[in-house]
């Protein structure tokens, strides 16, 4: 295996030719995602409060619903999820995000702004579904691609009911991609960061038995199933009780795996910490959204938690994560993730306080989660700027064996 390797980076042979012609998809979705991050959340905020016109596109809670969902997030998952590809398809696919963006900001409700963000995340689910799906064989596995495909769907299904008029199905919709992406981040989160940590604690000598925790992951699969089914029947008291049981039970089994890591026993890996606090909101904002669901208010104050810490925390850090290991750079040397990690919780709880005054506190909220991406950006940079020449794709996923502990 070391040999064929050895032979493939080789300079003469045919395929390294063709791998140096190909790009991997976060080197340039992460970047386009963290610019996005900056500028949408604010600008929405300013918006919605009437503090702007600039952006009538942003106005209202289902625009905003839709940039941060169908730009920024699936942006992270792009990023993520695509492997190395050839140039021309990857700006293809870069290129139908942005002039989705741009027509959704600058004509919302036209055909255009509509045809750009379906293409998008077709050729996105194009691209995801067959690489993922041919390397899953456990159930638990084959729900990843699952998942990536039902957002892709709704993303569709959104741009349809905008254009027909369900504004039923239009309010919907985000909500049911806040939990698919939920489920995602209780999936790929938990891969990541145990092995991870699993790699940590046998450099410090000791051994982490729980790992990926596959009953306790199951069962987060099934509970986020009948929790997004659920949500999907209607308001009526059983299927809303029925998603609240559901989402707290993923919340308290989130929980459970968390404690199970032991990530107070890590030493000198705060960048681990920083993950493990993105999935520390999940688990939080899942169990108070399904508290919140049961008692018949403060669900948007409970989906920001999951919205704002879990998958600001989380995309933030994955994404420096991936950049450090591109550049060759000690991961444990985390000051701007930490910093940003903090920042990213600080505008989680001046966003579930916006209650008390909403505008200040919205604005601020609002600020404080720009301020944090543009550190990444900043870190972005300077890893660039000295990073040596990297493999197109950097170990940032778990292992087969990781997969099937």
């Amino acid at each position: 295996m070391a040999e064929t390797s050895h032979l493939l980076h080789s300079e003469g042979h045919p395929d390294s030719a063709r791998l140096r012609r190909r790009i991997a998809g976060y080197s340039i979705f992460f970047p386009l995602a963290t610019a996005y991050a900056i500028f949408v959340l604010p600008a929405s905020v300013f918006a919605i409060l009437g503090l702007t016109d600039a952006f009538p596109a942003l106005a209202s809670s289902t625009g905003h619903a839709h940039e941060m969902l169908f730009g920024f997030a699936l942006a992270v998952v792009a990023g993520n999820q695509l492997g190395p590809m050839a140039i021309p398809r990857l700006v293809l696919l870069a290129g139908l995000w942005v002039i989705a963006r741009a027509a959704f900001l600058c004509a919302p409700q036209s055909m255009t702004a509509a045809a750009a963000n379906i293409a998008f995340v077709a050729l996105l689910a194009m691209q995801l579904v067959p690489r993922l799906s041919s390397a899953a064989k456990k159930w638990r596995n084959q729900a990843l691609p699952l998942v990536l495909v039902t957002i892709c769907i709704s993303g569709i299904a959104f741009q349809l009911a905008r254009h027909a008029g369900f504004a039923g199905t239009e309010h919907a919709v985000p909500i049911m991609v806040v939990l698919l992406l939920a489920l995602l981040m209780l999936f790929m989160g938990g891969r990541i960061i145990a092995a991870t940590v699993a790699v940590q604690f046998y450099r410090q000598g000791g051994n982490l038995v729980a790992r990926v925790q596959p009953r306790i992951e199951g069962g987060l699969i099934i509970a986020m199933v009948v929790a997004i089914v659920a949500s999907l029947c209607d308001n009526r008291s059983p299927f809303a009780l029925l998603a609240a049981a559901a989402t707290i039970i993923a919340g308290a089994l989130a929980a459970v795996r968390l404690l199970r890591w032991r990530l107070w026993g890590l030493r000198g890996r705060p960048d681990l910490l920083c993950l493990a606090a993105g999935y520390a909101w999940l688990a939080i904002g899942l169990m108070l959204y399904g508290a919140a669901l049961a008692e018949g208010r403060y669900q948007l104050a409970a989906l920001h938690i999951i919205t704002v810490g879990a998958l600001g925390t989380l995309t933030l850090n994955v994404m420096a994560m991936t950049w450090t290991l591109k550049a060759r750079q000690d991961p444990s040397r985390a000051r701007v993730r930490i910093g940003a990690t903090i920042l990213i919780g600080t505008a989680v709880l001046a966003r579930e306080l916006a209650a008390l005054d909403p505008q200040p506190l919205l604005v601020i909220a609002s600020m404080i989660w720009s301020s944090a991406f543009v550190l990444l950006l900043i870190f972005f940079v300077r890893l660039h700027s000295r990073a040596p020449a990297a493999n197109p794709e950097p170990h940032c996923q778990t292992s087969s064996k990781d997969r099937s502990r």
